[in-house]
């Protein structure tokens, strides 16, 4: 008598998540990883981010808002480069951070200390892997503090969940997060997908963008944790229009730009994955 295969819960431990990146320091081959952090006002937050961060990154480039506090030469004393945006919003920082950039491999993450920068490998892994082009946390997978305790808050994870299902259903794919800002990808591929957010919209941009062109998206499990020091500057009723316009737009009217073809970026992905061994 055979005895049927057993199916384990979801939630069950599977293998652990990727805490290291798989390369010595000595090695000059490997792709370079640039660790991006757009700030305003986060001289109370920052610190222990770019510590943590510092250990995955060969470049560390705080893109800053024209912060009226002590967040810029605390970044510069951290060993990080720092540039200014053109005070447009956390959209235009990223778009700056991507063109100043010299790594291979991006990774964005907040200053406010709501993302673990010890998630960073796991977020990597897939692109040396050469089984992704953008890697997306997802707090739906990890979890998240600030979803849930507010009217606001359910506001906002109530449009997020709504924007997301309609990406899966028109682009048959099956994400859990198209919002949020910790993510690595590519650099050559985030050039391509021509961002031109200038707000927080700019994470659905690109899990739209990438989805639509054919680049190869994955999500991991990272949480999001409330911010230690401080308030959010966030508010849902002033960009809420933008999200719907946006989301529309790149959704069902935006277009995407010809690109090469598969084989070329297959070579592309092998080519980081045998760096990166």
């Amino acid at each position: 008598m055979t005895t049927p295969s057993i199916r384990l819960p979801a939630w069950y431990p599977q293998a652990p998540r990727v805490t290291t990146l798989p390369w010595s320091g000595t090695d000059t081959d490997r792709p370079r990883i640039s660790v991006i952090v757009p700030t305003r006002n986060e001289e109370a937050n920052l610190r222990p981010v770019l510590e943590l961060a510092a250990a995955y990154a060969d470049e560390l480039l705080v893109v800053d808002g024209h912060s009226t506090d002590a967040t810029r030469e605390i970044a510069a004393a951290m060993g990080a480069r720092v540039i200014l945006d053109d005070g447009r919003g956390k959209g235009a920082a990223i778009r700056r951070g991507i063109q100043e950039s010299t790594g291979d491999i991006l990774v964005f993450i907040d200053g406010d200390g709501s993302h673990d920068p010890r998630d960073i490998p796991a977020l990597v892994a897939p692109i040396l892997a050469g089984e992704a082009d953008h890697v997306s946390g997802s707090r739906m997978l990890g979890g998240s503090d600030e979803l849930h305790a507010t009217f606001s808050q359910f506001i906002r994870l109530f449009g997020s969940q709504v924007i997301t299902l309609s990406v899966n259903y028109t682009q048959n794919v099956r994400l859990t997060d198209c919002q949020n800002g910790f993510r690595a990808i590519r650099r050559e591929v985030a050039l391509a997908l021509d961002l031109r957010e200038n707000i927080t919209t700019i994470e659905q941009e690109m899990v739209i963008k990438t989805v639509r062109s054919g680049y190869r998206l994955v999500e991991v499990p990272t949480h999001e944790y409330v911010r230690a020091n401080g308030e959010s500057r966030f508010r849902v009723r002033d960009v809420w229009w933008r999200y719907i316009a946006s989301w529309l737009y790149y959704l069902f009217i935006w277009r995407p730009k010809r690109r090469p073809g598969r084989q070329a970026l297959l070579k592309a992905s092998e080519d980081t994955a045998r760096c990166s061994q």
